[in-house]
């Protein structure tokens, strides 16, 4: 996640300077200028100034002591009355040392107490205005950083977890279909085994990976869709066109087996008409990817514990992965199942 440049420590002291700057400056604007053949030790108005300076100190003082000192600890947790209690406190010890450095440094004048409300607490409550409303906004800043750095993790978490599920999830129909070519003694068992080979270097190599290229995932899917056929031969109709895509796109891993793997699951095994087509395409970064299987409503199918993980997973990846940037449309028709899935490509 980027840093905001707000959040910067060098940004925010050079920000809290020049606040101090042009805030402390702006009653020098209008003082009067002063000649400059005066004696300037003993000029009244440049021991002002001084004082000015020394009430200067004790403002910043009260800024950073009530933001970081007396709002964490006492208005975080909700102690209104130390707060309170604290702050006539600060106030008080302000205001004798104010008195004190006055009679140092102006003893030919004497004290007023109006002047002081006037020149010295008036500022102190903007300042500590001021102050509130700077620990309110870095709070919330620093709340809203610390919210969104959770959910991106528990994003990354819940991503991992999603991934972690489709790979057990498709091994365990990859082995059933090896465990079925055993059964027959079939010669297809070999080269499936090589075929399951390089499904498993690709899971495990490369799906750890943000992001992989199209074309690694579309010759996953292929090897996935060879096994198949070594299993079913000719009793499954497998109609495929993935040729037409750009293979300079990326795409999170094994997101588009799922699809493949629930055709193969929800569309064989019919005597007849068993029937999956698969057409995948790119076109300007968008990628569109369809499957859809032949079906029959007389058969009623028998869910295991592992139906439906694959679809229910996707789904929530897409959610979070691509959220305003795909569609997924599932729906039935004519007997046929079809999923069309339309992705923009990185």
């Amino acid at each position: 996640m980027k840093v905001s440049w707000l959040s910067k420590k060098y940004v925010s002291v050079l920000l809290h300077i020049l606040f101090w700057v042009v805030l402390f400056s702006l009653p020098s604007l209008f003082r009067p200028r002063q000649d400059t053949n005066a004696q300037h030790t003993n000029d009244p108005g440049n021991r002002l100034f001084c004082q000015y300076l020394v009430n200067c100190f004790f403002w910043i003082s009260l800024f950073y002591i009530n933001s970081y000192v007396l709002m964490p600890f006492l208005v975080n947790r909700k102690k209104y009355i130390q707060y309170l209690l604290s702050l006539f406190a600060i106030i008080a010890v302000l205001f004798l040392l104010n008195w004190l450095s006055f009679s140092l440094i102006l003893p030919e004048r004497k004290f007023s107490f109006g002047l002081f409300l006037f020149f010295f607490l008036f500022p102190c409550i903007f300042i500590l205005a001021c102050s509130i409303a700077f620990t309110m906004f870095r709070d919330r800043m620093r709340s809203d950083r610390l919210a969104i750095q959770k959910e991106t993790e528990n994003l990354k978490t819940e991503l991992a977890f999603l991934r972690s599920q489709v790979s057990p999830h498709f091994m365990f129909n990859v082995l059933n279909n090896m465990v079925s070519l055993a059964r027959k003694k079939s010669d297809q068992l070999e080269p499936s085994l090589f075929k399951l080979s390089s499904l498993l270097r690709y899971m495990l190599y490369e799906t750890d990976e943000e992001k992989v290229l199209l074309e690694r995932e579309v010759e996953y899917l292929q090897s996935y869709i060879d096994l198949q056929l070594q299993r079913f031969g000719s009793k499954v109709n497998i109609n495929q066109v993935m040729e037409d895509y750009d293979r300079n796109c990326f795409i999170e891993p094994m997101l588009l087996i799922p699809f493949v793997e629930n055709a193969f699951k929800h569309g064989t095994g019919f005597k007849n008409n068993s029937e999956i087509n698969i057409e995948l395409k790119t076109q300007n970064d968008l990628l569109e990817f369809r499957v859809s299987n032949y079906y029959d409503n007389s058969i009623v199918q028998v869910k295991d514990k592992t139906s439906g993980i694959g679809l229910q997973n996707v789904k929530r990846r897409l959610n979070l992965l691509y959220k305003n940037e795909h569609t997924l449309s599932i729906e039935s028709k004519d007997n046929f199942f079809i999923v069309t899935l339309q992705l923009k490509l990185h």
